[in-house]
């Protein structure tokens, strides 16, 4: 696992949906120290929301996460990511429409790599329909804009949040 030398602390980074949701969920979960949403897995640098949004950059929204794994392991975040989400959907998750809001995991090394592939093997047994998440490298996190950050914690009375996110957390009992 891609460790932060020094600290002990791991980097984990998915994509599933809206990086708002998956921002709020692992946020919510003991071991995760922070959660930054942003964008990867496509060929811009430095993309903006509204270039990722038009579907021309490559990019998911994806959320990076900084963990203890003295707490909590990566195959334990995966766990809560295949929970968090409908990973046989293509390019959709809920309302979010586009390849922008594609599944995906994005490893550090093989180690996580390892730990995805088995962990989406095991996770298809709950599933009926195919897991269409990708499994890549990780080339580029670019985090995304400061008002994407930390959203549901700050903008809780949206909308979006209480018609999308709260659900979700209160199905997987976080909230």
């Amino acid at each position: 696992m891609k460790e932060n030398p020094g600290n002990h602390h791991n980097l984990a980074t998915f994509g599933g949906g809206c990086f708002w949701c998956i921002e709020a969920v692992l946020q919510r979960i003991e071991g995760v120290l922070s959660v930054a949403s942003g964008y990867a897995a496509g060929t811009t640098p430095n993309p903006t929301y509204e270039e990722v949004c038009s579907g021309e950059t490559g990019h998911a929204e994806v959320v990076q996460v900084t963990f203890d794994p003295a707490l909590i392991s990566y195959e334990e975040i995966l766990d809560i990511f295949w929970q968090a989400h409908d990973p046989t959907t293509l390019n959709r998750q809920g309302p979010d429409s586009g390849t922008q809001y594609r599944s995906l995991i994005l490893y550090a090394d093989e180690g996580q790599r390892d730990a995805a592939m088995k962990s989406k093997k095991k996770a298809q047994a709950k599933y009926k329909s195919p897991i269409v998440t990708e499994i890549l490298p990780l080339d580029t996190f670019w985090k995304a804009e400061d008002y994407h950050q930390n959203y549901y914690n700050s903008h809780g009375s949206a909308g979006y949040c209480r018609m999308v996110i709260s659900p979700k957390l209160k199905k997987l009992k976080l909230e």
